[in-house]
């Protein structure tokens, strides 16, 4: 399955080599020693993390960067290649990165090769903090998303089978790169066969990121991919009052296909990255059904949650969809949804070992509720 990106936000997340400030020249990032890291929320126990002399020591998190823009290109960057983007006015910092699908417990999971002393920076600050997180990274294991350990069962400490022999997951943690649900460092991502250098991640938080993304676009050579992460609006633009005629919206048939088709797949298992048709995760059961509507959905949950306009709970009407954060390495990340079935109810493809039900809307990490827009949810990329 080819590694593309996807508009809003990338689908990938990027890998560490050079960490480039304005003004200054490309240099490899520095790697200090520093102590023995404690236990974090994410790495968790102790005396079950990588004993630190086992792998260089991860250096101590300074500034930390916010990503504005994913690049992907066919070919490795060169150096010439990455000092045309250094130039570009507005650029802060930029990253280097390793980036495929490969296939991990049986899944196809978006993959960075990282250098863990200064990738982090680019990461949620309760992921870049962890030291012990990063550590254990370096030492050879690999980090799941929230979403794919908790909901795709890859627990904690567990091994599991990768393209190269068994990889032990040593964390789990949020890039805040969208679909990017695993990283490891760049060592093992040259046994698990990664790309070398084929992602850049841009920070620029003072410029407008769709200007900038059409100048590195024209900088680099042809089948370049360039999506947005955070991306920074034009100022008349962040003041705009989105409106919604009525027409805007599914109509009643429409929304009546949506939950006869999920209604339709009541007792299909749960399967981690699934679009159907016999098995779903929870953003492939609220594409499927959407698409059997003629409503053109895109893939995940944080990009199924701008689709609309949000209305209350108390609002709430059949087909509206229901978003929670349950992501304790990102609260502020979508991480879970529901099609709103009525009665206080909904219809969800929960996590692995369950299986497509119907069930009383809860509201423990509630995020909000989304009135599918099927003009808006087809700009979404």
């Amino acid at each position: 399955m080819p590694f593309i990106v996807v508009a809003l936000v990338a689908v990938l997340t990027a890998d560490v080599l050079l960490l480039v400030q304005s003004g200054e020249r490309l240099r490899p990032a520095a790697t200090r020693p520093q102590p023995t890291p404690k236990p974090s929320l994410m790495a968790q126990h102790q005396q079950q993390q990588r004993p630190a002399e086992t792998a260089e020591p991860v250096a101590p998190l300074k500034k930390l960067h916010k990503p504005h823009l994913f690049v992907l290109t066919r070919k490795p960057f060169t150096n010439e290649l990455l000092q045309k983007v250094a130039k570009l006015r507005g650029v802060r910092a930029l990253e280097l990165a390793d980036a495929a699908s490969i296939t991990l417990d049986g899944k196809r999971v978006q993959t960075l090769a990282v250098n863990p002393s200064t990738f982090r920076a680019y990461t949620p600050k309760v992921t870049a903090s962890s030291d012990a997180l990063w550590q254990n990274v370096a030492a050879g294991d690999v980090a799941v998303s929230f979403v794919l350990g908790n909901d795709g069962g890859l627990s904690l400490h567990r091994k599991v089978a990768g393209p190269a022999g068994p990889l032990r997951i040593g964390a789990y943690a949020t890039t805040g790169f969208g679909a990017v649900d695993a990283v490891v460092s760049k060592d093992v991502g040259r046994t698990l066969g990664l790309p070398h250098d084929n992602a850049l991640i841009v920070s620029a938080p003072d410029v407008d990121s769709e200007a900038l993304r059409k100048k590195i676009l024209r900088a680099l050579p042809k089948g370049t991919q360039v999506a947005p992460v955070n991306p920074v609006l034009p100022q008349p633009q962040q003041k705009v009052v989105q409106n919604w005629p009525a027409g805007s919206f599914m109509t009643a048939d429409q929304i009546t296909v949506a939950l006869k088709a999920a209604a339709s797949k009541l007792g299909r298992p749960y399967v981690w990255g699934a679009e159907g048709p016999d098995t779903f995760d929870c953003s492939g059961l609220v594409q499927w059904a959407f698409a059997q509507a003629g409503v053109r959905m895109p893939r995940v949950t944080h990009q199924q949650w701008v689709t609309g306009p949000q209305v209350p709970l108390s609002q709430a009407q059949p087909g509206d969809l229901i978003f929670w954060r349950l992501d304790p390495t990102n609260p502020g990340y979508i991480s879970h949804v529901a099609i709103y079935w009525g009665d206080g109810k909904m219809i969800q493809a929960p996590r692995t070992g369950d299986v497509i039900k119907i069930s009383p809307v809860h509201t423990r990490g509630f995020a909000g509720v989304v009135r599918v827009s099927p003009i808006a949810a087809a700009k979404v990329r």
